[in-house]
């Protein structure tokens, strides 16, 4: 039998000393709670500020001629017309029209910043390699720590540590000393608070999330927290909530693809499953994620059926769990788009019992991102 060796953050003694229940996740040792608890760990995030390491994420930085054309013929997203100083969400798709990974892309100017998923991150990068012009130069920042400082509190915390990140409006990028530490900030975060991940020298990283953690507004948070955090607010998790075999139109993210990249459009259909993706914006798709509020305090986990009141199977739960914020269970599923525009009653198939569902037209929570 083979045991796994996982790989560690730069702060994996930090988090040993702190306390943390460490738990294996995409390879890595990481802290999926502390002390505190996940239920008081999300509500010190959507009430104060909470600090969480995404070290396990991939930081690729290309460099070269023409990177935004390259990267447009990637994915659907408007790369061309990225400010200096910005970031988007993008989506590498493949050619059957799913999704290979989500990601965020920065125009740095002299070069684009792309943050990607642990798991899928090692693949990412030889696919972009194989995919991407050899005059284009790729580095996977093995060296960098990132942290994400997250919550109604998290702004004013940045204040004081580094006074230029004041005035960032969510998907600003940042070059900039937090703690006297150099640092590369976006404003952009998982929980749908306001905040800021924070790129750092691996060598820097514990220094400056203990310069954090001092703040009288900041706590640790683990992945638990994470998890709860980022499905209050409505927001995909890859692997569960989206894959290589669901498409963006599938996955409810049509307002990722940019305008400009659609059906129609000047710069419309030179990616990987464009053709697919026209087809589905176009008739539609058989499934669609959807959020679901639930009758009762029963949990519903992911892989619980979504049946119609006669147990005909129409659909899955992707995610689900318990909301902090709310007081009641909260569900993500893929159902069937035939039955959503029939307006067919739902229900979760937990244990023999049907559970009422409700369709949502917004997340469980408010996203309360700072746009100025």
């Amino acid at each position: 039998m083979t045991v796994e060796v996982l790989k560690t953050t730069p702060l994996n003694a930090l988090h040993r000393e702190l306390g943390a229940k460490m738990v294996p996740f995409a390879g890595y040792d990481m802290p999926v709670q502390y002390p505190m608890g996940v239920m008081k760990e999300h509500l010190q995030v959507r009430n104060a500020a909470g600090l969480f390491d995404v070290s396990h994420m991939g930081q690729i930085r290309l460099r070269g001629e023409n990177i935004a054309q390259a990267l447009e013929a990637l994915m659907p997203q408007d790369v061309l017309g990225l400010p200096l100083g910005r970031q988007r969400y993008g989506l590498l798709t493949n050619e059957q029209g799913g999704i290979r990974d989500d990601l965020m892309f920065a125009n740095c100017g002299d070069s684009f910043m792309l943050v990607v998923n642990a798991a899928c991150k090692d693949q990412d990068y030889a696919w972009l390699r194989q995919n991407l012009p050899e005059s284009i130069s790729m580095e996977m920042l093995a060296n960098q720590g990132l942290l994400a400082l997250q919550g109604p509190a998290a702004r004013q915390v940045m204040a004081r540590l580094a006074p230029e990140a004041a005035n960032m409006v969510f998907m600003d990028t940042l070059s900039c000393q937090v703690a006297g530490i150099d640092c590369w900030l976006s404003c952009s975060g998982y929980t749908g608070e306001d905040g800021f991940e924070i790129s750092v020298p691996a060598g820097d990283a514990e220094k400056l999330a203990r310069s954090l953690l001092a703040e009288d507004e900041v706590e640790f948070i683990g992945l638990g927290a994470r998890d709860s955090l980022r499905l209050e607010a409505g927001l995909c998790l890859y692997g569960h909530d989206m894959d290589e075999n669901i498409s963006p139109v599938s996955a409810n993210l049509l307002w990722a693809i940019s305008k400009v990249r659609r059906p129609g459009e000047a710069r419309a259909g030179n990616y990987p499953g464009a053709a697919v993706i026209a087809k589905q914006l176009a008739e539609g798709a058989a499934e669609k994620r959807v959020l679901l509020d639930v009758e009762g305090r029963a949990p519903v986990r992911e892989g619980v059926e979504v049946v119609n009141a006669e147990g005909s199977v129409l659909g899955r739960v992707s995610s689900g769990g318990f909301g902090p914020s709310i007081g009641r269970p909260l569900v993500m599923a893929y159902v069937a788009t035939k039955a959503l525009s029939q307006g067919e009653a739902l229900y979760a198939s937990v244990r023999g019992k049907l559970l009422p569902l409700t369709l949502r037209q917004s997340p469980f929570v408010e996203q309360r991102y700072y746009r100025g």
